[in-house]
């Protein structure tokens, strides 16, 4: 797993949100080996440099979702969307990306396979 491929940088802090039992734990070691620290929560409050989103379909709404994952995330930083691979059970349409991004006032970036069973798009804030 090589989690500087996916954009990851060091010496930067990265929340986790949308954790369940089904992600992938050796593409969670690999983002917190690249940025040399511990992936946070939504809880602690910090300004974050980036933030891994696990979304699966019937999470809810995508677009607030990502409004939501903005709130501690610093000016330029970027949110990946990881999302089960076609097929996978939650499969989220990249469609139904394309269409939350904007209403979030987000572009995605790049969309390529974070593992066996996810995928990762990387979203970022439009410039002001």
């Amino acid at each position: 797993m090589d989690a500087a491929k996916l954009g990851f940088e060091p010496d930067t802090v990265i929340q986790e949100l949308g954790w369940d039992d089904d992600v992938d734990d050796a593409l969670r070691a690999a983002v917190e080996t690249v940025s040399g620290n511990q992936l946070v929560d939504g809880e602690v409050g910090l300004v974050v440099d980036g933030v891994i989103l696990w979304w699966r379909d019937g999470d809810g709404d995508l677009a607030d979702a990502l409004m939501d994952a903005l709130q501690d995330l610093v000016e330029g930083g970027s949110i990946w969307l990881l999302t089960p691979k076609v097929g996978r059970p939650g499969y989220v349409s990249g469609a139904d990306i394309g269409e939350a991004a904007p209403v979030a006032g987000m572009s995605t970036t790049t969309t390529s396979s974070a593992t066996d069973d996810w995928a990762a798009t990387k979203l970022s804030t439009h410039k002001r």
